[in-house]
């Protein structure tokens, strides 16, 4: 009798592109997803994760089972159900993609010492990245701290290995009867239900591989054509929107590049516009590798000298923030569609995250853990890198005197308001002119729109020539 293979799935939700599911051709395997909320020090997945989760866990179910697959689940540690498992079926081999976080590289490399003292093999696959971590480094292999030259010697490198194809057919071993008693997917509890809040998330995405693939075939068939003199306006659909797909693992960035470079080739998008999008497929490499040299990106300051911050704490202030309620309606608009949707367009998260740091001068920690709950994207690596890049703490950082001025920042990424009247509609009759400061419009253009600020509309919570002087102050205390 053939022993069965066993593919651990963690954020690799997919057929195309995935060698370690590749592996399982032509072997009966064991297609196990774990549901862990109890390992040590694994960061529990945020409410909008956990509900594109489900759609993707579902959809990948489905997937398996057209090719004769089928997805197995558990709740639990994966430290005791892996080997659990492997030694009920009697594993010939257990296969997985890598992960980069330094608790999931521990409980991986404790799982495979675990199975080898049963006499199970373990092999891992990158299935995340274009290259490993360990991969992209400098002369002296430390890692690369800037991302211009980090991007430039990932593409020194060479092509990545191409794509692999998705497996045309699956053998599903028949569950152990001595295996742990498998969850339905209805049990996680990983959609709302009391209240229900994700019915803006259900009509804005389609998690899923396929709803992957449409995504990248819209974006290469219209928006990336002027990628890259319109990708930082959010007034239309200038970006992918290909994160949240990145982040369960259901396209690779292999497949990626590989039709990005494609199409160039082609002569069927621009080059400068396909070269931009691939250095944002860069950045995410970056911010992985940032994660794999400080595994608590996301905790403390990859410059130390950051943690002696004179942050503020004001729970009021950052309630305000979180429920778009600061007065600035470049800022309001932002969380508002972080709220309603999980996704935020990428500008836009840079001018309210520097908002909360720099005007409001709240912990940079608070508004990544907001980020980590609320967005679908909600990725270990590039959130807290992101974050850390705007708070000036991080590698190759933003300096901290940079301090985005949401009313310009508006007015040149928004200039009509178009993205400002969709998430702050009591703010949708106002003029262009007046829509990014409407405490500065005349009185009777507000009075016309039917704006009353203070009532229909907040004042600003804070003046932005009195924030910015106070960040600087505090700046220059941790630089004394």
């Amino acid at each position: 009798m053939t022993r069965p293979l066993l593919v651990w799935l963690r954020d690799d939700l997919r057929l195309d592109d995935q060698p370690a599911l590749r592996a399982a051709e032509g072997r009966p395997a064991i297609f196990l997803y774990i549901f862990d909320e109890k390992s040590p020090d694994l960061r529990p997945l945020g409410g909008a994760a956990k509900w594109w989760l489900a759609g993707s866990l579902e959809a990948f179910d489905a997937s398996l089972r057209a090719r004769g697959g089928r997805l197995d689940i558990l709740r639990g540690a994966a430290g005791t159900l892996v080997p659990e498992v492997a030694r009920a079926c009697a594993a010939s081999e257990v296969v997985w993609t890598r992960r980069y976080g330094g608790a999931e590289i521990a409980l991986d490399a404790a799982i495979k010492r675990e199975l080898a003292g049963i006499g199970v093999a373990a092999r891992s696959f990158n299935g995340q990245l274009l290259r490993e971590p360990w991969e992209v480094v400098n002369d002296a292999g430390q890692p690369v701290k800037v991302f211009t030259p980090f991007w430039r010697r990932h593409r020194a490198l060479g092509p990545p290995p191409a794509p692999l194809p998705a497996p045309e057919h699956l053998e599903a071993a028949a569950w152990p009867a001595q295996a742990p008693p498998r969850a339905s997917l209805e049990a996680l509890g990983l959609r709302p239900t009391r209240p229900d809040w994700a019915g803006g998330l259900r009509a804005t995405w389609r998690p899923g591989e396929a709803g992957a693939g449409e995504r990248l075939s819209a974006f290469l068939a219209a928006a990336i054509q002027g990628y890259a003199d319109r990708r930082d306006r959010p007034d239309g659909e200038h970006t992918s929107r290909l994160s949240p797909h990145l982040r369960f693992g259901e396209i690779s960035p292999r497949r990626i590049l590989a039709s990005v470079e494609a199409a160039m080739a082609q002569g069927a998008i621009p080059a400068r516009s396909g070269e931009k999008f691939l250095a944002e497929i860069g950045w995410r490499e970056f911010s992985y590798s940032l994660l794999y040299a400080a595994p608590d990106l996301a905790r403390r300051a990859w410059q130390p000298r950051f943690e002696a911050f004179p942050f503020r704490r004001d729970g009021a202030a950052f309630r305000a923030w979180a429920q778009g309620r600061t007065g600035y309606p470049i800022v309001d608009a932002g969380m508002r569609e972080l709220w309603t949707t999980g996704y935020m367009h990428n500008r836009v998260r840079m001018i309210v995250a520097s908002f909360l740091i720099k005007h409001l001068l709240l912990d940079w920690r608070d508004g990544e853990a907001w980020f980590w709950d609320t967005l679908c994207d909600a990725d270990a690596a590039n959130n807290p890198a992101s974050w850390q890049w705007v708070a000036g703490s991080g590698a190759d950082a933003a300096p901290y005197f940079r301090i985005f001025n949401p009313m310009l920042q508006g007015e040149k990424f928004d200039t009509d308001g178009v993205y400002v009247r969709r998430w702050v509609p009591e703010l949708r009759a106002l003029p262009s002119s007046a829509i990014h400061a409407p405490w500065q419009a005349p009185a009777a253009a507000l009075a016309g729109a039917g704006v009353r600020l203070g009532e229909t509309y907040p004042r600003p919570m804070v003046d932005h020539d009195f924030a910015r002087q106070r960040a600087l102050a505090a700046l220059a205390e941790v630089n004394a």
